[in-house]
């Protein structure tokens, strides 16, 4: 008797265990709900999705930048001096696009196109025009606005009947002179006043046919592995040191003459860019004063600095057209910005006139 009640008690709690797992489910299952109770609903977090770039109604032909309306109005070509008694400069800060060119005696000028913001109440010091200036200016459909000019650019202008804003022949009074500078160091404008000249001399103020760059968009950026953070660029005085550093937080390159920034006199700021070029052409000495003549019509090597990268290229200039700037026969664009554009001889060799690391 006391083996039988021992397997009873036995099987009993056999039997009450079996009934309890039964009750609770398996390891790692849910027990069901009671009756009428609806189970809680999983909680799947959403994707954040990043919103869309806004994108511009309008954009700057030259620039790439936003606009709230599109620009009409006609680019200026205004001759801005850079000899040293010239610096610092007034307005070249808004200026769209700038050459860097030679003139006599290894100085160099600075052809400035003004178009979607060029509301400065100051540009200059304006100094004189040359033939290859003159090209220039009219790639970008501008007036051209000068002080003067050489022999050779004196006749095109004349000879062409050239849509041109002169203050020594015919638009001194849409100019002045600040006392506060030496002559001929302190010659100024500005839009307004210029526009009103061309106005008055019969020339067409407004222009939807400007040429336009090809830009970057959101999320693209120059393709290449060579770097660079400093530029140095010599035409042909060791006294025309021209030099750019790269700036990560802006993405833009600050300018400076002899190691020193070259500042806008009116706000006191560094000149930047966006994008800084250099271009070679074929340069001659035409007489004893040393004007020249540049080839800007034949094409040549040039170097981009974009955004830290450097990328190496060729210009080419089509009848009609701006100079353009390609890789793999595929034009290159360009970061939405101010862009310096630097002519350098092609003597003794292209690269010695640009350096970088």
């Amino acid at each position: 008797m006391p083996l039988k009640s021992s397997k009873l008690g036995w099987l009993l709690l056999v039997s009450l265990l079996v009934v309890m797992l039964s009750a609770c489910g398996k390891e790692g299952q849910a027990v069901p709900p009671a009756e009428g109770i609806a189970p809680p609903e999983s909680v799947v977090p959403e994707e954040t999705v990043p919103p869309e770039p806004e994108v511009p109604a309008y954009t700057a032909p030259l620039t790439g930048l936003p606009l709230e309306e599109p620009v009409t109005r006609r680019p200026l070509a205004i001759m801005i001096n850079n000899a040293p008694a010239a610096r610092p400069q007034s307005g070249l800060i808004d200026a769209d696009v700038v050459y860097e060119v030679l003139a006599e005696g290894g100085v160099t000028r600075l052809v400035s196109i003004f178009h979607s913001q060029a509301d400065n109440a100051k540009i200059g010091p304006i100094r004189s025009i040359r033939p290859y200036m003159i090209d220039l200016g009219e790639s970008y459909h501008g007036v051209l606005v000068h002080a003067g000019a050489s022999n050779d650019a004196f006749a095109i202008l004349q000879r062409q009947h050239k849509e041109d804003l002169d203050e020594i022949t015919n638009a001194g009074s849409y100019f002045w002179r600040d006392k506060s500078r030496k002559a001929p160091h302190n010659l100024y404008s500005n839009v307004e006043k210029l526009l009103e000249g061309a106005a008055k001399r019969g020339f067409a103020t407004e222009d939807e046919t400007v040429p336009s760059y090809v830009f970057y968009k959101n999320n693209e950026h120059p393709d290449s592995l060579e770097t660079a953070n400093q530029v140095e660029i010599k035409f042909q005085l060791d006294s025309y040191r021209v030099g750019y550093e790269y700036d990560p937080a802006s993405g833009l390159y600050k300018r400076s003459i002899n190691g020193e920034p070259h500042t806008d006199l009116e706000t006191g700021e560094q000149l930047t860019a966006a994008n800084v070029i250099v271009m070679g052409a074929d340069h001659r000495v035409l007489d004893d004063v040393g004007r020249l003549e540049v080839g800007l019509s034949l094409g040549g090597e040039a170097v981009l600095f974009q955004q830290g990268k450097v990328i190496r290229a060729d210009w080419i200039r089509k009848e009609g057209d701006i100079i353009r700037f390609i890789k793999d026969n595929v034009e290159l664009p360009m970061v939405p910005g101010q862009t310096f554009i630097h002519v350098v001889p092609n003597t003794p060799d292209f690269s010695s006139h640009v350096k970088a690391e």
